[in-house]
């Protein structure tokens, strides 16, 4: 076995750098609903997901393996090749944190690997069937499911408590939405972290450290694990903003459907080594559960921006891991200009986020839905037509006779929309 050279410890730490940005960017895949619902505070909220993240690391290692010799083919890999992919998965990731979208950092870093990977031996690297099999259908197929689930399990909540008392229902629901929200965050320790673990154990094997086809060692584990944890404790705020607020408006029933069903489909994945998305599976689960309730509208502006950027995760992380593998390529000199244009482009990045900085102190505040003209989005077809099959929510038989106290109530507070937004007082509210 040879000794760990420079270049390998550069690898290594920039794929723990990598590990700590898919830890903040996918901390809102487990706590946006719990904190826009209010069943936590964001700050014990995050720490909690963090402590789970760190656990659900050491629960398996089925991913890690799919990706440290599945992907691509291990003869003839480059060290350098590794570390030209994560800059490409680093970068996107913090461009669509920036944005607030939330993205896959798993397919940013597949697509970083795969781009970086033919850029050096040409497209016989790749292993086709496995890309198919293992990232690209559960890709598609994951969110569906999610979401379908979410759906129907937010229908079964509304019409099992249909005749219970809205108030009290709604602190059960918040309780198993933070049991719920615990088992997103360690599914996510279990699937993500492990994606570290595998692109450090590729780098060894390439380095001549560990032989063709073995586990990730426990100090990988640990390190991949304390990583995603520093990073989920971080917060990655503007992407949680997005999450809770963005998409629709959730409440604890919802949140809790979303959630568990979120849940179901990460850890079933994670142990047959299907290495899917965390970010797209919660992100349908939570737009699921918004068309699983009467009145409940899904901001579909919010929602195509997103599927953009998940449509172009993949090839624009290639790309990037392609070019800065060209860099790479040209020997000492490239390599210190490609961690050069990493570390450029990454404080370029953080500049720009302090200009509008969302932290814990406003993550739950109505400006994205100003930002996004969410507020005043009318229901589109798809919302409609869910809607109008969809039983309606606990207490709205009550609600539409309005008592002495709702009706001043009325006449004290802000005319809304049905969205929750304020209204234009021009304008007339949508019903």
């Amino acid at each position: 076995m040879e000794h760990i050279t420079l270049l390998l410890g550069i690898v290594i730490v920039t794929a723990l750098v990598f590990d700590f940005t898919n830890g903040f960017h996918d901390t809102a895949n487990a706590m946006a609903t719990t904190i826009s619902t209010g069943a936590l505070k964001p700050k014990t909220a995050v720490a909690m997901s963090a402590v789970l993240n760190l656990v659900g690391a050491f629960l398996s290692v089925e991913v890690a393996k799919t990706i440290s010799g599945g992907i691509v083919n291990e003869d003839g890999l480059k060290t350098e090749v590794i570390f030209a992919a994560l800059v490409g998965a680093i970068l996107w990731n913090l461009l669509t944190w920036l944005v607030g979208l939330p993205s896959s950092s798993s397919h940013a870093l597949f697509g970083g690997l795969i781009g970086a990977a033919v850029m050096s031996m040409g497209w016989s690297s790749i292993n086709g069937g496995t890309v198919v099999t293992k990232i690209l259908i559960p890709a598609v197929a994951a969110p569906l499911v999610a979401g379908i689930a979410a759906t129907l399990a937010t229908r079964l909540t509304y019409r099992i408590g249909r005749n219970t008392d809205q108030k009290a229902t709604a602190k059960g629901y918040r309780a198993g939405q933070i049991a719920s929200a615990g088992l997103v965050s360690l599914a996510h320790g279990t699937n993500d972290a492990q994606k570290t673990m595998g692109i450090i154990t590729l780098a060894l094997i390439t380095g001549g450290v560990l032989n063709p086809g073995a586990n990730p060692p426990m100090w990988v584990i640990v390190s991949a694990g304390i990583a995603i944890a520093l990073g989920t404790y971080l917060g990655g705020w503007r992407i949680i903003r997005t999450m809770g607020k963005g998409l629709t408006d959730l409440a604890p029933q919802q949140g809790f459907a979303a959630q568990t069903s979120a849940a179901t489909a990460i850890l079933a994945s994670s142990h047959i080594g299907f290495s899917l998305s965390t970010t797209q599976v919660c992100s349908g689960a939570v737009m699921g559960a918004g068309l699983g309730r009467k009145g409940g509208v899904v901001r579909w502006s919010t929602a195509t921006r997103m599927f953009v950027a998940w449509g172009l995760t993949l090839p624009a992380a290639g790309l990037v891991g392609a070019g800065a593998e060209f860099l790479t390529k040209q020997g000492p000199w490239g390599i210190t200009a490609t961690a050069a244009l990493l570390v450029a482009g990454a404080g370029v990045i953080w500049a720009l986020s302090r200009r509008n900085a969302v932290d814990h102190t406003n993550v739950t505040d109505d400006e994205i839905r100003h930002d996004d003209t969410a507020g005043t989005e009318p229901a589109g077809v798809v919302t409609t037509a869910i809607a109008a099959v969809t039983p309606p929510p606990v207490g709205a038989m009550a609600a539409s006779v309005p008592s002495d106290a709702s009706l001043k109530a009325t006449v004290a507070a802000p005319t809304t929309t049905t969205t929750g937004a304020m209204a234009d007082p021009a304008r007339p509210a949508t019903v």
